[in-house]
Order: structure tokens, then sequence, then C-alpha cells
């Protein structure tokens, strides 16, 4: 019998599980105001078509993150937050300002144009990327690459998009019935699912930028991310008001180059981070951990597939993909003590940890 190692990420902050319990009231709340507003079948077929491409969506963002998994729970945060406090913040901001804006020039002022191509991707990115503050300051141990930013800021878009569009659709249904809201459903959710996620992403790569590189580039890292999140938001914003074809088809077409893009980097991220499993590793061979078939094993991604093949056919797969995610961990906290100038302390702590996970994992 084969016993499971201990957990690799570590106990989850009393922080996070209550920014988790906030957000998803917060989302409660929304959904239950848009109930309240649009009566059970409006919502229920609204909430439906809402909730239909996730399961899709979910995976091919989680997709990328096959190789050093993030937790769980501050996926389920991420998401969260970008459903909950992030929606419900953008519609206090967006009342206030309008307000304002009304006080100054005047309440016959037309605030639609303004409002989408304007104020929500500048109020909207602000606050779905807000979602990776906390995982920058408190769990930084979390964010070792582009990836990671990508990772979380794509999943509090996820979470943003799903419960705004439950309310387009809502909108859509009470003016022009079903077919309204199917329509509608054709555009935001099968043509153009992924406009959030990929907006919030240019944050996610400019906060794990000045996460994880110590050169002068960043300082402007997170501005630069945050101003390509709103120049992609608005572009799109812009053509879907005006609505020029033409002007949707390009910025479409940017919005794909963005995806081949960030799917580039998480690639491009994957190998390296494989690569490099030969600079740390051979220093443990002494504790016969890791042999040299294992290394050459860990630094080929295909050769890393074909061991999980084998050890599945043999009965503890699970085993084997704990013990290559525990060695992909323990190069990445070297390479993190370099970076950071961890205390040995707490590098030895933490690498005693993930040999242990190692040892327990290992049944060949």
């Amino acid at each position: 019998m084969i016993h499971r190692p201990p957990v690799l990420p570590p106990r989850p902050a009393i922080g996070l599980i209550v920014a988790l319990v906030l957000s998803s009231l917060c989302m409660a709340l929304v959904l239950a105001g848009l109930l309240l507003s649009g009566g059970t079948v409006g919502f229920g077929l609204s909430l439906l078509l809402g909730v239909a491409p996730l399961p899709v969506l979910l995976a091919a963002v989680l997709a990328l993150d096959r190789l050093e998994p993030e937790p769980r729970l501050n996926l389920i945060y991420a998401f969260a937050w970008g459903g909950g406090v992030a929606v419900v913040l953008t519609l206090l901001v967006h009342g206030v300002s309008e307000g304002l804006i009304q006080n100054v020039a005047g309440p016959e002022v037309a605030l639609d144009g303004l409002s989408a191509i304007v104020m929500a991707p500048v109020i909207e990115e602000a606050l779905k990327g807000l979602v990776l503050l906390p995982l920058m300051l408190r769990r930084r141990r979390e964010v070792h690459g582009l990836t990671d930013g990508i990772i979380y800021a794509s999943m509090s878009g996820l979470g943003f998009a799903a419960v705004e569009n439950v309310g387009y659709y809502l909108n859509a249904y009470t003016e022009n019935g079903a077919e309204g809201a199917v329509g509608l459903f054709i555009v935001r959710g099968i043509i153009a699912p992924l406009g959030h996620p990929v907006y919030t992403s240019m944050i996610g790569i400019g906060v794990a930028y000045a996460a994880t590189r110590r050169t002068p580039m960043r300082r402007a890292a997170i501005p630069l991310g945050y101003l390509g999140a709103i120049l992609l938001h608005g572009a799109w914003n812009a053509m879907a008001t005006l609505g020029s074809l033409p002007g949707l088809a390009a910025v479409y077409g940017v919005l794909l180059l963005a995806i081949v893009g960030l799917v580039t980097v998480t690639v491009r991220e994957r190998r390296a981070l494989v690569a490099r499993m030969g600079r740390y590793l051979p220093g443990y061979q002494g504790t016969g951990l890791v042999s040299p078939q294992d290394q050459a094993m860990l630094g080929s991604l295909p050769a890393r597939r074909r061991a999980r093949a084998w050890a599945k056919s043999k009965g503890y797969g699970r085993a084997m993909a704990d013990y290559q995610q525990a060695a992909t961990e323990l190069v990445m906290l070297h390479e993190r003590a370099e970076r950071e100038g961890m205390p040995v302390t707490v590098f030895t702590a933490e690498r005693d940890a993930l040999l242990a996970v190692m040892a327990a994992t290992r049944c060949w």
C-alpha cells in the first residue's frame, strides 16, 4: 500500500480564508440582487448561460499551470474575488463616479460612451487586478514566474466575467426574451469568452515580473501591465459601443495575438524551468532521493510524461506526480533563495519538508 505524502502547500492563512468567505458573500449578494430584479425564469436562464462555458474556460486556464500547480484555495479565492468583491466595488465606484461627473458637467451629459470606453476599463481592471496584491505582499512564495501572474489574473477575470455576463444576459432577456439572451451569449460566451482574463493577465504579468525580477524595469512593470489591460479593454468596448464590425474584428485579432503571446510565455517558462533542474538537483544525489536517471527524467517534459504513465501502470502514478512536483518546488526554492536572500533557517526548513515529500513518494 502506498502512503500519500504530506500536502505540499502550506496551511492556508486565516486572512486568505476570511477573504475567500467575504468574496463569496459578495458574489452571492450580486446574484441574489439579479434574481430579485429579473425574476426566476430570466435569472435561471441567464445563470445557466453564464456558467455554461466555465468548465472549458477553467480547464484552458488551468492547463497552463500543470508543471507547478498553484494551491487550489488560492485559485478559488482569485475566482471568487473577481466574481464577488471586484463586481461589488465596480458597481459602487461606477455609481459614485457617474454621480460626480453629472454634478460637475450637468445631468444632461451622456455617460454611456464615456462609461464603457474609459470608466469601465480603468475601474474594472484595477479592481480585478487587486487580487494579486495580497499574493505579492503576503504569499510571495506562490509567485514563481510570469505564468503564476497570468493564472491568478485569469481566474479573477473569469470570475468577474461570469457574474457580469449573468447581468448582461438578464438585461437582454428582459428586453428581447430568451432569443435576446441566447443571441448575446453567442457573442460573449462563445465568440469572445476570454476578454476579461486576457485583459487582466496584462496586470498579472506586470505584478509577477515585479515580484520575481531584480531589474530597474520592475518598478514600471505593474503600471505598464495596468495600462495594457486598460488599452485592450477600452479598445474592445469602443468598437462594441460604436458598432464597428471592422473595428471589432481588428481588436479580436489583437486579443487572439495576446492569447498566443500568453500561451507562449507559459510554455517557454515551463521549458526553461525544466531545463534548470540540472543546476541544483545533482547536489542531492548523496541523499539517495535523486539518481542520475531521475535527473534525466525531471529535466525533460516528455520524459516526465512517460514516467507518470509508467508509474500509473504500476499503481503509483500519483506518487510519481508528487515526486516530480516536490523536485520542481525544490528547484524553485533554490532560485527564490538566491533572488530574495532567504534566511538560512527558512530555506532549510522548506528544503527539508520537500525532501521528506520526495522520500515519502519514492517507491520505484
